[in-house]
């Protein structure tokens, strides 16, 4: 993803990475990885309902110029209406910050519920031309489908069906009254806790990237069974924890690699492998082609 400069050194401007799922409905996905806070802008009109979900970090949707913002701390969505009125998106996201959002036209979306509109209080007869805001917590069902969603390392070319799926599970789990549902999908993530060591888990592997911890020193680390570890981490994730672990060494390579400011050696170095070689085969496995070849390509 390409970031363009600003004339602050301590801000910047990013897109998104958009997914389209089919005609009125798309899913942004962003993470700013850097130390400052980034500028997200993209264009929604009143036709569309936005809901919003940051999984890491913090951001501020700021509207009318400035003049009202709305902010969305981790584990938390946001859910933003309003039929009289265009709701762009300007988004101040802060360092370190995860955020997917899901974009849909209030037609498409009522005709998800026509047989019972009544399900969803803004959908009512009485609350059609009303603007509707609305903020919430995440709940560890959700957080496992939005950790799949940012964390994506299948085929690119089934992307979008993935995504589809997946958008239409958290729809439903995010309008799901009960959370019996959530116990009978994986036990042990009802528990917050267990949630929160996870996530923790993850912080300290992609912190120690370059000589992460073995999967014990992990589990004692955080304070989960070797057993609890490995089974919500593929729960949460979608990988092993190791397997998580290369997909982002190698993301982290790519962009370092396409910034121009690093060999292919010293890239290597920066993501955990002694040998070029050994850093080479990765990348070709990943990628499909060499790390000289894909510099070649991306200049």
């Amino acid at each position: 993803m390409k970031l363009e400069n600003s004339t602050s050194k301590s801000i910047a401007r990013g897109t998104f990475d958009e997914t389209y799922i089919e005609d009125g409905f798309f899913v942004l996905t962003y993470k700013n990885e850097t130390n400052s806070v980034q500028i997200i802008e993209r264009e929604i009109d009143s036709s569309f309902i936005q809901f919003h979900f940051c999984t890491k970090g913090a951001a501020d949707f700021v509207f009318n110029q400035g003049t009202y913002t709305l902010k969305i701390n981790a584990d938390t969505s946001l859910l933003l209406y309003n039929p009289q009125r265009d709701l762009p998106i300007h988004l101040e996201m802060q360092a370190h910050s995860w955020l997917v959002s899901l974009v849909i036209s209030i037609k498409k979306f009522h005709g998800l519920f026509s047989k019972d509109a009544n399900y969803v209080t803004f959908l009512t007869d009485e609350n059609k031309d009303k603007k509707y805001y609305t903020d919430g917590k995440i709940s560890p069902s959700m957080a496992v489908v939005l950790n799949q969603l940012l964390s994506f390392s299948l085929n690119s070319s089934i992307k979008p069906l993935y995504f589809k799926g997946k958008s239409y599970e958290l729809l439903s789990l995010f309008f799901n009254r009960s959370e019996d549902a959530n116990v009978e999908q994986c036990p042990f993530l009802v528990d917050e806790v267990n949630v929160g060591k996870l996530k923790k888990a993850k912080d300290i592997i992609i912190a120690n990237m370059a000589e992460p911890p073995t999967l014990q020193e992990l589990s004692e680390t955080i304070g989960l069974s070797l057993k609890k570890l490995k089974e919500g981490f593929k729960q949460i994730y979608g990988a092993t924890v190791y397997g998580f672990l290369l997909d982002y060494k190698m993301e982290v390579a790519r962009k370092l690699l396409e910034s121009g400011d690093y060999n292919v050696n010293e890239v290597g170095l920066k993501v955990g492998y002694s040998t070029a070689s050994h850093f080479i085969a990765a990348f070709k496995k990943k990628f499909g082609t060499t790390p000289k070849k894909y510099i070649q390509a991306s200049s």
